[in-house]
């Protein structure tokens, strides 16, 4: 994963508004109380956060695979995209990253 802060902040701008939440400030609703709090964006260092996250790129057709460090991310007839980083969580960032780019494409 990157560690670029102004980095981690457009990726988790881009990953908030794929998942429809409103951004003000780097901070967005709270995917982990689900009840209307404002909080800074944490995709990038909570499951919390990325799990959802997860679950609608699968929603929309993909598949996503989470193994030790690696994740792999593509369409069901497709060759998936893998991703080895240091972390199963910096891996799984990385490919939710790369699909809701590739999802924007189109």
């Amino acid at each position: 994963m990157n560690t670029d802060i102004e980095t981690i902040k457009e990726n988790n701008k881009l990953i908030a508004e794929f998942m429809g939440y409103n951004v003000k400030n780097n901070k967005c609703y709270s995917p982990k109380y689900n009840d209307g709090t404002i909080s800074p964006m944490q995709f990038h260092k909570s499951w919390d956060w990325l799990i959802p996250v997860v679950k609608k790129i699968e929603s929309l057709g993909y598949v996503f695979s989470i193994q030790g460090a690696k994740a792999e991310v593509g369409e069901m007839l497709s060759k998936p995209k893998c991703f080895i980083s240091d972390d199963k969580f910096s891996s799984t960032y990385d490919a939710a990253i790369y699909i809701i780019k590739e999802y924007n494409k189109e």
